[in-house]
């Protein structure tokens, strides 16, 4: 443990008692600080098996086998290598992404960082190189206002527990992009044509690595279907989706009408 770490350690107590720790969900005292209580924790939903085998998509029934496809994948054959989700796109997830995004709650990166890298395989110890982390980006003026990208602080927080080596500034946002939701696939398309792309100075290092792309929320997978399409077009070997909720509504309608344009 560093210096830095034993001082943090030794100063929790005074934390803890100057900001007793609370769920971020309920309000209830917690034991840790960036802690979800016992009973918030039941409302998260972590996806289960058994899922399609090309996107990870929770099915409803258990007598699918080990190779089943979900049918956007038959329809649609996805580019990027899986999606791995911490939770489902709920009530509770929503609202700890929104506590994390918008209540000024940076602190829970922790808690999502955490939850997701349960859900990630450790990288090969020796041989390869380990998997790049590189967030979904925002655009600069996004970026100004917010004044911190959720999705590189997701990132950073996968690379602390081991999950890969972090490129937080690999992709960057052209042009800014209303929220998707409400609109067809077609236009979603059409929305984010351009807007992705790689950073000049950063295309030499992802070149033949395995890229892990990170992002809060995956709902219709538009954006990070752009994102993947400039990361392999640039030579990533492959890439992998990782979350912390996903929606998994076949439609998306009732999810996507939750979704305000403030959750972009």
């Amino acid at each position: 443990m560093g210096l830095g770490a034993h001082i943090a350690e030794g100063l929790k107590p005074v934390v803890d008692l100057v900001y007793p720790p609370r769920c971020p969900l309920c309000g209830d005292a917690t034991a840790d600080q960036g802690g979800v209580c016992s009973a918030c924790w039941g409302d998260l939903v972590i996806p289960g098996e058994p899922s399609c085998n090309s996107c990870g998509r929770p099915f409803g029934s258990d007598q699918m086998d080990e190779e089943a496809l979900c049918a956007p994948c038959m329809a649609d054959p996805p580019k990027h290598s899986g999606i791995v989700a911490a939770t489902v796109y709920n009530d509770a997830s929503r609202k700890l992404i929104l506590t994390f995004k918008h209540g000024g709650k940076i602190s829970l990166a922790g808690l999502l960082g955490r939850l997701l890298a349960a859900r990630l395989p450790d990288p090969e110890e020796e041989g390869d190189a380990p998997p790049l982390l590189i967030p979904v980006p925002l655009h600069r003026w996004r970026l100004w206002q917010r004044g911190f990208n959720q999705s590189g602080l997701l990132a950073k927080e996968l690379a602390k527990r081991g999950k890969g080596e972090v490129l937080v500034d690999g992709l960057v946002r052209r042009k800014r992009t209303p929220s998707l939701g409400g609109l067809g696939a077609k236009e979603r398309r059409k929305t984010l044509s351009g807007a992705i792309a790689i950073r000049e100075s950063r295309k030499a290092a992802i070149k033949g690595r395995e890229v892990i792309l990170v992002d809060d929320v995956l709902t219709s997978g538009a954006t990070s279907d752009a994102c993947v399409s400039v990361l392999l077009k640039a030579g990533a070997r492959s890439v992998t989706i990782a979350c912390f909720a996903r929606v998994v509504d076949s439609e998306f309608d009732a999810s996507l009408h939750r979704m305000s344009v403030a959750e972009t």
